[in-house]
């Protein structure tokens, strides 16, 4: 295959990026505009959310951005999202489900409602987002998923046990679907940070007791930051990606490979 420029962009596509308000999937939207996509951004914080499209709007002038706040946890909201979308007839060509939630107790503290919240909002979300944006992506030369996961599927850590099973479970979801969905030209992935500096994860990393004992655990000696996920969300985006499906790509400083 020849390697030729358009393979480093995604002029003309339009990317949807949920939990885009601020943090990884603000920076996603940012990468992929810088890219060349246009943007359709949602998250349940409307007044952040408005701010962030303002922003990159003003910061990428060549691209369309655009809004609407929704809990995608919730069906009703979901599908408000997929009817908005086809009142702009946009050829949507690629989704990021970025969209999670947490609550950090032991196995046995839970509520149920806790715990269903959090499955709803990390897992049946992008399942259900996912499936009402296939119609959509397999009418595209280049469509692609990309879930954002987290090392806590893949191994334990201190986040707690919801958000490490459901994380697995999304991962498990990109495998199924990058299987089922390659036929119809739609290619599905995920990336797994670690910690990330963003306001979630801002009050936890401000111990500094806590924080000696992540940066001890992670190779590269520092906390990631929301571009450095953005980055490899893009690539996994990219025609140049073109034969990458069904990945879950570790974006950890090392974390996951660190010995004793």
């Amino acid at each position: 295959m020849t390697t030729t420029p358009s393979r480093w962009r995604l002029d003309g596509q339009t990317a949807l990026v949920t939990g885009a308000s601020a943090g990884i999937g603000l920076a996603c939207a940012r990468e992929l505009a810088a890219l060349g996509a246009d943007v359709l951004l949602t998250s349940r914080d409307e007044a952040h959310l408005e701010q962030a499209r303002a922003d990159l709007a003003e910061e990428f002038p060549q691209c369309e951005f655009l809004a609407c706040a929704a809990d995608v946890g919730a069906q009703e909201e979901r599908l408000e999202v997929f009817d908005w979308i086809a009142d702009l007839d946009m050829p949507l060509s690629l989704l990021i489900n970025n969209a999670g939630m947490n609550v950090t107790r032991s196995a046995l503290e839970y509520s149920e409602a806790e715990y269903r919240s959090i499955i709803d909002t990390n897992v049946i979300a992008a399942f259900e987002l996912s499936r009402l944006a296939h119609s959509h992506l397999r009418e595209h030369a280049n469509a692609a998923i990309v879930n954002i996961g987290s090392v806590s599927g893949l191994t334990h850590v201190r986040s707690g046990a919801v958000y490490g099973f459901t994380k697995a479970a999304l991962h498990q979801m990109t495998r199924n679907l990058a299987c089922e969905w390659a036929a119809d030209g739609i290619r599905v992935n995920a990336v797994a940070p670690w910690y990330i500096r963003t306001r979630r994860t801002e009050s936890v990393l401000s111990d500094p007791e806590y924080l000696e004992e992540v940066i001890a655990r992670t190779p590269m000696g520092r906390i990631g930051e929301p571009e450095e996920v953005a980055s490899a969300v893009a690539f996994l985006c990219l025609p140049a990606s073109s034969y990458v499906t069904g990945e879950c790509v570790a974006v950890d400083g090392g974390f996951l490979r660190y010995g004793f």
